[in-house]
């Protein structure tokens, strides 16, 4: 019992970084069905079964946040337990995404509560950053996600029919994202980043995806500059990706850590935008590294996934991200 009341009280957050990789993966999957790569069938079940998980990491960090508040600022405070509390807000707009086509009412719902609840969050962060070392506001990848990942739940207005909605995030996000890329390239030019943050990197291509995702579910003949904002997206995520793949064995040297999670929801959302893009043009070469990107993604994301739960089960997973405990 006491082991179980430990488990509970230390519950990290890093652990929603995978799921949100597992999440993207349920919606890698509807892509490649809709472009007659797979079932829809696969992706419904991967979608019940990620919701399992979601609830069972969720229940204990909620256990967690009532029994001591002041925890979840403690683990803002700290780098991967920022990142994994910006993924739990990211979830539900990837659950409410997932929801769409199976329940278009409770989809809604769970987009607006997750703007309504990222938006605490991204609220928290700024406290967080403000009241801080001045070191601890340094741009980071991890930013993308605190403060671009509302484009996530644009995903679902788009498909939803909330055109207004989605296009007031697209073009708020998309500035902040161009401040970001920009700052980063920046750090980049002028330090490098010591070898277990490198996998952070690859958060970079994410807001590129998902940017081209959502101009692609505008209808072109009512909103007829999305597509070229699809087209330009498609180019710089292309790019980012080219770039992360030369690049590589350095991101990996210092091997696996818990920061391996970065790398799962980017490699899955840059399948769903090739398979999308894909699907409305009819292009083979999208076609060809959307069905690259699901299949590598099938097989690295949910080891990726099972590794760090395994950690988070052991305990070893809040020790080594410093979570705070309750």
């Amino acid at each position: 019992m006491s082991k179980f009341s430990n488990f509970g009280r230390q519950t990290p957050p890093a652990i929603f970084t995978v799921i949100l990789g597992l999440f993207g993966l349920t919606l890698a999957w509807r892509a490649g069905a809709q472009t007659s790569v797979v079932p829809m069938e696969i992706s419904q079940m991967l979608l019940g079964a990620v919701v399992a998980l979601f609830a069972c990491a969720l229940l204990p960090y909620l256990v967690k946040a009532l029994r001591r508040p002041s925890a979840v600022i403690e683990d803002m405070r700290i780098l991967p337990g920022r990142g994994g509390l910006a993924a739990l807000a990211v979830c539900f707009s990837a659950l409410a995404a997932g929801l769409v086509p199976l329940a278009p009412e409770s989809a809604t719902m769970v987009m607006y509560f997750a703007l309504a609840f990222h938006t605490l969050l991204a609220l928290l962060v700024i406290y967080v950053l403000s009241s801080g070392p001045a070191e601890q506001r340094n741009v980071t990848p991890l930013w993308h996600l605190s403060f671009v990942g509302f484009i996530v739940a644009a995903v679902s207005a788009t498909a939803l029919g909330h055109y207004q909605i989605a296009q007031t995030i697209l073009w708020a996000t998309l500035i902040i994202a161009l401040l970001i890329w920009g700052a980063s390239a920046a750090q980049l030019m002028k330090t490098t980043p010591p070898a277990p943050l490198r996998p952070l990197l690859s958060i970079h291509l994410a807001p590129a995806c998902l940017f081209g995702i959502v101009a692609l579910g505008f209808p072109a003949d009512q909103f007829p500059l999305m597509p070229l904002v699809a087209k330009a997206a498609a180019y710089v995520a292309a790019l980012i990706l080219l770039a992360l793949l030369v690049k590589l064995p350095w991101i990996m040297e210092a091997g696996f850590t818990p920061l391996w999670g970065a790398f799962t929801f980017p490699m899955t959302a840059s399948a769903v935008f090739f398979l999308s893009l894909a699907a409305q043009t009819g292009s083979l070469l999208p076609k060809i590294i959307g069905v690259a990107l699901l299949v590598g993604a099938t097989f690295f994301v949910p080891w990726v996934a099972m590794k760090v739960i395994q950690m988070w089960m052991k305990g070893t997973l809040a020790t080594k991200t410093n979570a705070s405990k309750a």
